[in-house]
């Protein structure tokens, strides 16, 4: 009885994996043109993993619009197709791999790039630069001691070139029966400085994007507001007072992609235009070509025109790594599915996502600006915060919407293991806690198994930066958090994907113990530092209306978008010195020599000082002596008060960070850097 089912079953098996075999291939990429080949670090042997090479160029990618795994990019079918059916496009990529692949670790790690730069090698090796080649490049040689082959690729259409060697890709423009198809497009701009009169569409410091032109320069088909903030009502800017133009050496000159106002913007206020523009590209294509490409270097052995894959036979894994925008595009590649490649096989078996908050973004919508955001005073009315929020079922009360980010993945079985780690400006400026509670901020959700959450306290979005106040009204944030973090997360993620091998659990603030708190609960809580203004505010996402074909279509029908009652977040609860009390507590937060947020004010010449500075924390460092506490007011002790002696200061540090490194945290090397860097510090001189 046994044994004819065991025969019918093994031969199905045969016929499945036969039809499977003929369909595995280069599949949906046509063809890699790698365009240079050479040496990385000049032949420098990373330990067992040997000397590395760089390889860069293009590939050239057909997407099936009838095939259901692209039945999600928006606006696919528009698209214009070749011969053999398929929408075309083409994107840039760029791999470090060991030379002798066999010496590697078997695994691709494909960091999203942010506005076109490469982020992998800055956080986990140490300097950053969109052109890796030396070995002042590879820093501490962190992913190549491991034998990573590191990969990245174009994706986002709105990156423009320019010579810092960003990554591009070319994505076709969407059409109507051969048609223009033109549509309201909103902008938000805000200018920090005085004395500047006119500003791209979408300017970012990381790069400015290849924004839709209006499709007239006469302003009366368009309308411009301003206000100091989004609280308080709008003001029309009269039309004879603005134009689409740029201030070139005094003069103004036409510009369909520019907003002169002719006042000069008022610093920190809010100007609200409203356009209309035509010819959107295929933004969700990027992501579809994303998925292709690792797909391409995952499994195939080489291209339609017999260029071998460098990659061939020497991938095992494939994990995905982003921060900040690029952590929103992995939750969002996942929430579409697209996990899942054409040929029905996994892309990513792991995912960290750093930094993205409760976020996705504009991505895979007509007209979508993939920079987009909102924070406590800016881009309120992107939705780069739209339900479902949380990688688990949840139910919006309001709108009746129910959802769960990784709901398509789920129902196709490619549910990568995921970690998402926040700062403490996430929770204050972008809606973190929406990422593990329901949208009424009131209870705690249970997490999938596949997820991990960490949060690090007292960080700052992008790490440590200099104690310099900048726009805002405080020092800025110091915490080094980042780098040593997330090195031994991506160790434990691996272990977690290729043996089971559990990682640390998820550690971050919950209502159901009280370390996750509204604003009241945290202005009570937080010490009264002389000089230091408290937030009255932070970020809560508002439920937007873009209309009936946003959800089904990606098309927006509300331009501006109808507001809706905002969703509850919350923010981390504080101890006596302000610092957070959930989350992983670096040794400069556990054993402090002040304290660190996640938040900060712009400063009143910015504009806007009740508002939050974007994305920036605080470094408030404790007086040295009781005399000089009692002088200031602080009523935080001092730092010899907390440590009478060097000997117990670095005593501390040292039982702090091998506590983390036993729990995962910490890798041995960096424990010991830690150490290193308590040790230098010479508040004990006399």
């Amino acid at each position: 009885m046994i044994q004819p089912r065991l025969t019918t079953t093994c031969a199905a098996i045969l016929v499945s994996t036969l039809l499977f075999s003929a369909r595995v291939g280069p599949a949906e990429v046509v063809r890699l043109e790698i365009q240079r080949r050479e040496p990385f670090a000049a032949g420098h042997c990373f330990g067992r993993s040997g000397p590395y090479e760089k390889l860069s160029g293009r590939l050239y990618v057909d997407v099936d619009p009838d095939d259901p795994a692209n039945r999600r990019v928006t606006d696919l079918k528009l698209a214009p197709r070749n011969k053999r059916g398929k929408v075309e496009c083409w994107t840039d990529f760029f791999l470090l791999k060991p030379v002798d692949p066999q010496r590697g670790n078997r695994r691709v790690l494909y960091d999203v790039h942010n506005r076109g730069n490469k982020l992998a090698v800055w956080t986990f090796n140490g300097p950053r630069s969109n052109n890796p080649t030396t070995l002042a490049d590879a820093g501490n040689g962190f992913l190549m001691r491991l034998g990573y082959s590191i990969l990245w690729s174009g994706w986002d259409g709105d990156v423009l070139p320019d010579n810092t060697h960003r990554l591009l890709a070319g994505l076709p423009v969407a059409r109507q029966d051969g048609m223009s198809i033109t549509g309201k497009i909103y902008v938000e701009i805000c200018a920090d400085k005085r004395n500047v009169h006119s500003q791209p569409f979408f300017w970012s410091p990381w790069g400015t994007s290849n924004a839709y032109p209006t499709a007239s320069l006469d302003n009366k088909t368009a309308t411009l507001t301003m206000r100091p903030k989004r609280s308080e009502p709008a003001v029309e800017v009269p039309r004879d007072q603005w134009a689409f133009a740029r201030l070139e050496d005094g003069k103004v000159v036409a510009d369909p992609a520019q907003l002169y106002v002719k006042e000069g913007f008022r610093p920190g206020w809010l100007y609200d235009l409203v356009y209309t523009g035509k010819d959107p590209r295929v933004t969700g294509l990027g992501l579809a070509a994303l998925r292709d490409c690792v797909s391409f270097f995952r499994y195939a052995e080489k291209d339609r025109q017999g260029t071998a894959n460098p990659l061939a036979g020497s991938v095992e894994k494939a994990y995905v790594f982003g921060i900040s925008q690029s952590g929103r595009v992995v939750h969002h590649f996942i929430y579409e599915g697209l996990n899942t490649n054409e040929m029905g096989r996994m892309v990513f078996d792991g995912a960290l996502a750093h930094v993205a908050g409760a976020g996705k973004g504009l991505f895979n919508y007509r007209f979508g600006m993939t920079t987009l955001y909102a924070n406590h005073h800016q881009g309120n009315l992107n939705p780069s915060e739209f339900f479902p929020l949380a990688p688990m079922p949840q139910k919006d009360p309001v709108t009746g919407q129910q959802g769960d980010t990784l709901a398509r993945a789920r129902a196709q079985g490619h549910v990568p293991k995921i970690f998402f780690t926040q700062t403490a400006s996430e929770y204050w400026n972008r809606a973190g806690s929406l990422l593990h509670t329901d949208v009424k901020g009131k209870k705690d959700l249970e997490l999938d198994p596949n997820v991990r959450i960490y949060f690090v306290a007292g960080a700052q979005h992008l790490g440590a930066g200099p104690p310099t106040r900048g726009i805002c009204q405080n020092p800025r944030n110091i915490l080094d958090d980042r780098p040593p973090i997330l090195r031994a997360l991506l160790v434990a993620l691996d272990r977690w994907v290729s043996t089971g091998q559990e990682p640390p659990a998820s550690r971050y603030p919950r209502i159901s113990d009280q370390t996750l708190v509204d604003l009241q609960t945290f202005r009570k809580q937080f010490p009264k530092i002389p000089g230091v203004r408290l937030p009255r505010g932070f970020y809560k996402p508002l439920r937007l209306d873009l209309g009936p074909r946003w959800h089904t279509e990606g098309i927006a029908d509300n331009v501006p978008p109808k507001v809706g009652p905002p969703y509850r977040s919350l923010i981390p609860a504080v101890d006596a010195d302000g610092n957070e009390l959930a989350g992983i507590r670096l040794p400069d937060v556990a054993v402090p020599l002040g304290t660190y947020t996640g938040w900060n004010l712009r400063a009143a010449e910015y504009g806007a000082p009740d508002m939050l500075a974007l994305l920036h924390g605080s470094y408030l460092p404790f007086t040295r002596t009781p005399e000089q506490r009692r002088e200031s007011g602080d009523p935080r002790p001092s730092v010899l008060e907390r440590y009478p002696t060097r000997e117990v200061y670095l005593a501390r540090i040292a039982e702090a960070a091998s506590k983390l490194q036993r729990q995962g945290f910490l890798l041995e090397e960096d424990a010991a850097k830690i150490r290193q860097a308590a040790s230098r510090r010479r508040l004990w001189a006399q």
